[in-house]
């Protein structure tokens, strides 16, 4: 669930865009901007982006890139053509406030091949990747083999073999593309400076964390026409091979910031789950908990639902010798201890959640992640100092993977066994024959 970049030619550079970032790819392998080769308009002068995968996260992703003011979305794609054309009256609207000009229609792609048309187009900078967590690494593949730089939502893969994948492909990668992963929370201020006073050592030695992800029911449509295959394909979320399951798709977001906090990956899981509190919607579970074993004797629990009612809180904990530290999406973010830091918060947007406030107040941690997020992305290619976040996405990624595997068999599950695992899901999906 992350600004303002304005490029200018130099006037004494008579270098046709186009030509210039032909001549990029050509030579090496890459498609960026160099701010003093850019001139003209707004529109000329951003970065192009392709948007693969039209739903609300993906419109969200595009419209926030456009919202730094260096990024231009110039073409969509996506399975279902209904989707398609919502998103192209969304950029098209969003777009026409800044004197961009409407997407063109031979930039608009429909249907299971879209992925690789939209790679193709020689009309595209960077690619957002918001299809379901199935196809990521086959659509990260592609979008890297044409040369485009990636915004990968998370999670980058739903089993072990397509994690290894992405680390493979940003491998192959490195210094040539920005590869970016959804993990917009590693930019947003507060949790920033949080985590770096606890690398700094305002906590002292972490002894030990508890995390928990607390989310209700994510409510979809019906879509009582469609077939059941193209109801999978839509209401992904709710299906297990699709997401990855609830721990894999949404509660990563709480388990990378552990990882980013003990600047490691856990050792071993123990775990329990199952889809009690679900309505029958898919496969998916309902809630897990989870004991993860860090290095150095850390140990964090884990717990998550998906079907709270009257409740939502996402936050970690930390306790180490100096102080405790305490970092929810809403309420008091700082470090609490011998070093006492507070972030300082913005009054909450809605005046519902103040119930969970004695004061009155909340805070909205999360404010600028998208923000901060999108925009050193866009940074990124405009000044050539390429991100690379692959290995990192992936990781988070087998942290759980392994948590599921521990839940889904009832043992404690390994990093070294998560890794040798060869087992591939298959949704078992002909997208030619959705009807």
């Amino acid at each position: 669930m992350s600004g303002d970049t304005k490029h200018g030619w130099s006037c004494s550079e008579k270098v046709d865009r186009r030509k210039f970032l032909g001549v990029a790819a050509a030579t090496a392998g890459i498609l960026f901007i160099k701010p003093e080769l850019v001139r003209g308009t707004a529109a000329n002068s951003a970065v192009r982006v392709g948007l693969l995968g039209c739903g609300g996260r993906g419109t969200e992703d595009a419209t926030n890139l456009v919202d730094t003011g260096g990024a231009r979305v110039v073409a969509l794609a996506d399975l279902f053509q209904d989707q398609l054309d919502k998103a192209r009256e969304n950029f098209n609207k969003v777009q026409q406030d800044k004197g961009y000009s409407a997407l063109d229609a031979s930039q608009l792609f429909a249907g299971p091949n879209a992925f690789q048309q939209i790679a193709a187009s020689k009309e595209v900078d960077a690619i957002v990747v918001a299809t379901p967590p199935y196809y990521h690494p086959r659509h990260f593949e592609a979008a890297v083999a044409a040369g485009k730089h990636v915004y990968l939502e998370k999670p980058v893969a739903v089993d072990v073999p397509g994690a290894l994948k992405v680390i493979e492909i940003g491998k192959r990668a490195e210094g040539k593309l920005s590869l970016d992963v959804g993990f917009q929370i590693r930019d947003c201020p507060p949790f920033v400076e949080l985590v770096r006073r606890i690398h700094s050592g305002a906590l002292g030695k972490i002894i030990c964390g508890e995390a928990h992800y607390f989310s209700s029911y994510i409510d979809r449509p019906a879509w009582p026409d469609a077939t059941p295959v193209e109801r999978r394909l839509r209401n992904w979320v709710y299906d297990r091979v699709l997401s990855g399951d609830i721990v894999v798709e949404q509660n990563i977001h709480v388990i990378d910031i552990c990882n980013w906090v003990l600047k490691a990956r856990p050792l071993k899981a123990s775990a329990s789950g199952g889809r009690a509190g679900r309505p029958t919607d898919g496969d998916v579970y309902g809630n897990y908990n989870v004991l993860f074993h860090y290095p150095e004797g850390v140990d964090v629990t884990f717990s998550s639902t998906q079907f709270a009612k009257g409740w939502w809180e996402v936050s970690e904990r930390f306790f180490g010798t100096k102080g405790t530290s305490q970092s929810p999406y809403t309420g008091p973010l700082g470090i609490w201890g011998e070093e006492p830091w507070q972030a300082e918060g913005t009054a909450a947007k809605d005046p519902a959640q103040a119930a969970f406030s004695a004061t009155g107040k909340f805070t909205s941690n999360l404010e600028f992640a998208d923000r901060e997020k999108k925009k050193a992305f866009v940074e990124s290619i405009a000044s050539g100092n390429f991100h690379n976040q692959a290995d990192k996405g992936a990781e988070s990624a087998l942290s759980c993977m392994m948590a599921r595997t521990a839940a889904y068999t009832g043992r404690e599950v390994t990093w070294e066994e998560t890794l040798k695992s060869r087992e591939t899901w298959d949704p078992k999906i002909d997208l030619n024959k959705l009807r």
